[in-house]
């Protein structure tokens, strides 16, 4: 059996890490690691306090560079970026292991402080610890009480660095103990592998356009400048950001609003004109925040030009995928513009009365070119390939709706298929921009994971000319045209309360489901397990019996959440996605190309030139796994010389 080091750190520097990430904290010139706390297997933890000239002992150095030494942490990514810099080498994860993961695995929360408390440990996190980390970890504000120092020092409170170092024994302690408790769930080696995948990219980072990052910020900033100046001069208000304000103003124009959220603003707009038309439109410049992707990426970027620990791995607890970080990329605007390189030069060199004579919004302009803010190094371009109607594809797949299959097997055309299976007419009507496919793609947006009137709103339904009156029996056309995906949903619903309920392995079609220790466990066709803690029947929001569960809810507090057969279908098929495209990656990996970014479905890497091709890449990601046989993949893609959208 593998000796066992466990690590927790306390560190300073002048960096955010919150705002900025582990990668750029740990790259300042002014990081230090000050305490470092350490376990070996059952041993009494210990600390070496380094901010006052002790040393870590040498059995402990050798045990960090030796790949038979697993290396334990709670966030794992943290410790080892730190000892990177602190050794001044970069520590492979081969050998790390990451009790986060392995708590997110089991859909717990990702902090030390709240993992603890939910297992009911008998040592706990010390809640002192923040005030600690805020006196000794960052720049203290200099004061004639402080002797004007920037920082606070181990000599400047010495019961307090006492208390720090218990913290951080306590730290190692609790995560020692959450390991003990999860005994019996150990993250499976499947998963470790991706673990080490993802933390090499994140390691590996992206390179970032800084003169781009740094001419966007400014363009948005003197273009803000004109549009309040404009807003001043047209209302003579004091501060035209200010809701109150405008609101006061547009009201007494006669204009009475309830709200002035993006969406209200541009309904207003529609219904408005002159003056009033013209503060609307202002306002929703005003209100443009795409800019503050440009500032992250400023913020996060490294002093080797690139952007580290942009995923987090098992980020999403519910289905097991990445979570954007720091810049967010998994939510970035999409580019339309057609002449996007033009642009992208224009703002590049500072030419923004250029680019306010030729496009009609320096806003709308910077957002769609935040993607163009990652581009490959010297001698290099990136291949991005993704999957096609991945969500659909499996959705498909493990309902058993075998003409959907056919239609990816084939020509791929879902929402011409969709609207010809709702409408019984011949495929070749439904052409683009044609209502049956308007009706065919909404549809198909909506309303596979048991959504009814109300999604097809919330997906834009009305904002297609759709009428109200039509949404009911667009729901139920597509319901019929789709009996095996509706059937799907009701055994879902149906396997997972008998588990529940009977403490019995169940199945549904490809799904099994299995209750044991307090947990449904819903084994997907990879063997990876999605994990619904303490479940239980109650009364619903429909006033029936249904099946509930404890879990991170979306006010980001651990609560008890509603649940039924189409949201565990919703969470199954994205689930599945996410394994697909983690097989994918390892594949691309292996094949050589280096993997700087994934976004949803989509991978993107920084290849040399004159080497691979996006058709090996697309070629490389469409072979199903040996659990998905009979899953139509496919993948498309593109070359380009700095990120976007085809």
């Amino acid at each position: 059996m593998k000796r066992i080091l466990a690590i927790d750190i306390e560190t300073y520097s002048d960096v955010d890490l919150i705002k900025c990430g582990a990668y750029a904290y740990a790259d300042s010139p002014a990081f230090e690691v000050l305490l470092f706390a350490y376990k070996f297997d059952d041993e009494d933890t210990r600390t070496v306090d380094l901010a006052q000239g002790e040393e870590l002992p040498e059995e402990v150095k050798a045990a960090v560079f030796d790949a038979a030494v697993v290396k334990t942490a709670f966030n794992a990514n943290f410790e080892r970026t730190c000892l990177s810099k602190y050794f001044g080498v970069r520590l492979s994860p081969d050998s790390w292991h990451c009790s986060a993961v392995q708590a997110a695995l089991l859909a717990l929360p990702r902090s030390l402080e709240d993992v603890g408390a939910l297992l009911g440990l008998e040592r706990q996190k010390l809640k002192e610890g923040r005030d600690l980390i805020r006196y000794f970890c960052i720049p203290c504000k200099p004061k004639k009480s402080n002797g004007d120092r920037t920082r606070n020092l181990p000599i400047h409170a010495p019961e307090k660095w006492e208390l720090f170092k218990t913290y951080c024994i306590r730290d190692v302690d609790v995560e020692y103990a959450i390991r003990k408790k999860l005994k019996n769930f150990p993250v499976p080696e499947r998963e470790m592998e991706l673990y080490r995948l993802d933390q090499k990219i994140n390691d590996r980072g992206v390179l970032v356009d800084k003169e781009l990052v740094r001419q966007a910020v400014s363009a948005d900033l003197l273009h803000k400048d004109i549009v309040t100046k404009r807003a001043y001069e047209l209302t003579g208000m004091e501060n035209p950001n200010s809701v109150a304000q405008m609101k006061e103003w547009l009201n007494e124009q006669g204009v009475e609003v309830e709200s002035l959220a993006k969406k209200a603003v541009r309904e207003l707009i529609q219904e408005s004109e002159g003056e009033v038309q013209e503060l609307l439109k202002l306002r929703l410049l005003m209100a443009k925040t795409s800019v503050k992707k440009y500032e992250a990426i400023e913020r996060s970027v490294c002093s080797d030009g690139r952007v580290h620990g942009l995923l987090q791995f098992y980020g999403a607890n519910r289905t097991g995928r990445w979570a954007g970080r720091l810049v967010q990329v998994q939510n970035l605007p999409q580019n339309h513009l057609p002449d996007l390189e033009l642009a992208r030069k224009l703002v590049k060199n500072g030419r923004f009365e250029e680019v306010e004579l030729l496009y009609e919004s320096i806003p709308n302009v910077l957002s769609e070119l935040i993607r163009t803010a990652f581009i490959p190094k010297e001698d290099y371009r990136y291949l991005v390939a993704d999957f096609s109607a991945i969500e659909a594809r499996v959705l498909a797949w493990l309902s058993g709706e075998l003409w959907r299959l056919d239609v990816f097997a084939t020509h791929g055309k879902i929402y011409e298929a969709s609207a010809s299976a709702m409408f019984h007419v011949p495929m070749e009507e439904v052409t683009k921009g044609s209502p049956l496919r308007q009706k065919g793609k909404i549809s198909e947006l909506a309303l596979g994971y048991g959504g009814a009137a109300g999604a097809l709103i919330s997906m834009g339904a009305m904002d297609m000319g759709i009428k109200e009156e039509e949404l009911s029996s667009l729901v139920s056309t597509w319901r019929k045209a789709n009996p095996h995906i509706t059937q799907f949903w009701w055994e879902v619903d149906k396997a997972a309360i008998q588990a529940v309920t009977e403490k019995k392995r169940t199945q549904a079609g490809r799904i099994v489901f299995e209750y044991r220790s307090g947990i449904l466990f819903v084994i997907l066709p990879s063997g990876r397990k999605l994990s619904y803690v303490k479940p239980r029947m109650e009364m619903n929001q429909f006033d029936r019996r249904g099946l509930t569960y404890e879990g991170i809810g979306e006010n980001k507090k651990w609560c008890r959440i509603e649940t039924y057969g189409p949201k565990l279908v919703e969470n199954i098929v994205q689930g599945t996605a996410r394994d697909l495209l983690a097989e994918a990656m390892l594949r691309v990996d292996k094949a050589g190309y280096e993997i700087v970014m994934h976004c949803h479905d989509e991978i993107i890497a920084e290849v040399p030139e004159g080497e691979g091709s996006v058709e090996e890449l697309c070629r490389i990601m469409a072979v199903p796994p040996v659990w998905a046989d009979g899953l139509p993949l496919r993948a498309d893609g593109y070359e380009c010389s700095f990120y976007k959208k085809d």
